[in-house]
């Protein structure tokens, strides 16, 4: 189990260095002069890009940030002089709160749509594709046209101040949270078909089934004791997706989050601003998806589907 978990950290730590070259490249090849856009081409550029260090070589700019970031330190904003990590805390608790939002709508429907999946495979696993498939645009854009211009429940822009709380205006939360929460529990449930198909073919189950139980007695009491590292894995695996791309939601209905605040540092090039919210998302996949995958490497993960109720036909 040691030597397992010591391994899924390690590939934790190289997925994260490999993320980090990554992002540094693709923020060294922003199209937008930060120099230039904070000055607005007035004044002595040439000066302002050798005092933010952008004209250092590219090896010498990322040893920099990578050393400051191990310091805890990701830099100033390039645009408002504020240091990043104010920007993020401000930004923080809003997308913390959206992604908890659609986590409380996707779990209890992927759950259900994997049962569906794996009772009736043939009828219920195309609906799931083809919902998994819609862009996250287009479901925002329908929810936007139902809920707020045809039945005006939910407001259309989830304007939450960024000064103020989320919490303070609870609705503004609805629309972004189906939006980013129905694909995802989609996209989950298809995966997590396959393993309540398994679980269901096992004797004790079809002993249970054959007995009249009731379908929802024979999910809690028989079928999640032996889904629980399946359903560890793609519930990690669903939060994650939903995290990195609750950027896309946040920027469609206006939210003020992480989303928000990334979409504008990339059009005015607050290279700084980019890197840390790119990592910061990547750091929540990574350890989210490790952490799912860790009880594969221990022996209940290992345990084939029903052997801990071995002979059992309950």
């Amino acid at each position: 189990m040691l030597l397992g978990t010591a391994r899924a950290l390690g590939r934790a730590a190289l997925v994260l260095t490999a993320v980090s070259v990554l992002v540094f490249l693709a923020t060294a090849a922003l199209p937008v002069d930060p120099a230039r856009a904070r000055t607005g081409g007035r004044g002595d550029v040439t000066a302002l890009r050798a005092e933010l260090g952008l004209d250092r070589p590219p090896w010498t700019r990322f040893a920099g940030w990578a050393g400051d970031l191990l310091r805890g330190d990701p830099g100033v904003s390039l645009v408002s002089g504020r240091p990043v990590t104010d920007l993020l805390a401000a930004r923080l608790p809003a997308t913390l709160a959206l992604v908890a939002a659609a986590a409380l709508v996707a779990l209890p429907l992927l759950l259900a749509g994997g049962w569906a999946a794996g009772r009736r495979p043939r009828t219920a696993a195309p609906p799931l594709v083809a919902v998994a498939a819609v862009p996250q645009v287009v479901v925002a854009t329908g929810l936007v046209a139902v809920f707020a211009g045809v039945l005006g429940w939910f407001p259309a822009v989830s304007f939450v101040p960024v000064s103020g709380s989320v919490w303070d205006r609870p609705e503004a939360l609805v629309l972004p949270a189906l939006a980013l929460g129905v694909p995802a529990a989609a996209f989950g449930a298809g995966l997590l078909g396959g393993a309540v198909a398994d679980a269901l073919a096992l004797p004790h189950v079809r002993a249970a089934r054959v007995r009249g139980l009731p379908e929802p007695v024979v999910l809690l009491r028989h079928v999640l004791p032996d889904l629980g590292a399946p359903l560890l894995r793609v519930s990690g695996l669903v939060v994650a997706g939903m995290t990195a791309s609750s950027a896309l939601v946040e920027t469609v209905f206006g939210y003020a989050g992480l989303g928000e605040l990334l979409v504008g540092a990339v059009s005015t090039g607050d290279v700084p601003v980019v890197q840390a919210i790119a990592l910061l998302s990547a750091v929540v996949v990574v350890v989210t998806s490790t952490a799912a995958d860790l009880p594969a490497g221990t022996p209940l993960g290992r345990t084939p589907l029903g052997s801990t109720r071995s002979g059992s036909t309950r």
